[in-house]
């Protein structure tokens, strides 16, 4: 993973950034297998930043990771056989995102009782809902679309964070 830049300041003043913030974007085939190694090097990347986050922080974040690669390799895979994962971690908030080629919004759906899939994005906006953080889907210029979601480190200001 490598640094592709500074998170701007929210404000238009910007403070000297601790040491922590920075934005980390990888790829990854659109595979079942990109799953596992997309929350552990998110993980990893907390960790290795220092990252103020506390075990219940990470857990929802790594459980957001999850879900959004998930349904990126499930349902996008055929008009982007590689997807991008971002983490941006600023001095309020730790932002993930996961882009893709396929043009559609993703839209989360009531799962029967007795389904064992379809569950995923229900799960991310509670988490994020219930954290005080923003869920949302963005188009991108490639007529793809990236979907994130944002939640506040511990002891932070709550003011949303800017969108991508």
């Amino acid at each position: 993973m490598e640094i592709v830049g500074r998170v701007p300041s929210e404000a238009g003043y910007a403070p000297p950034p601790v040491g922590y913030e920075g934005t980390w974007r990888f790829t990854a085939p659109a595979l079942d297998s990109s799953v596992p190694q997309a929350r552990h090097a998110v993980r990893e990347l907390l960790v290795h930043q220092r990252a103020p986050v506390n075990d219940e922080l990470v857990e929802s974040l790594l459980l957001i990771v999850s879900e959004l690669v998930t349904n990126a390799v499930r349902h996008a895979a055929l008009l982007s056989p590689e997807i991008g994962v971002e983490v941006c971690l600023s001095r309020n908030w730790v932002r993930i995102a996961v882009e893709d080629n396929h043009p559609y919004r993703p839209v989360a759906l009531m799962a029967d009782q007795g389904g064992t899939g379809g569950r995923g994005l229900l799960l991310v906006t509670a988490i994020t809902e219930e954290a005080g953080g923003a869920y949302d889907v963005d188009h991108t210029a490639s007529g793809g679309k990236v979907v994130w979601a944002a939640l506040p480190l511990p002891g932070a200001a709550t003011s949303l964070p800017p969108s991508r």
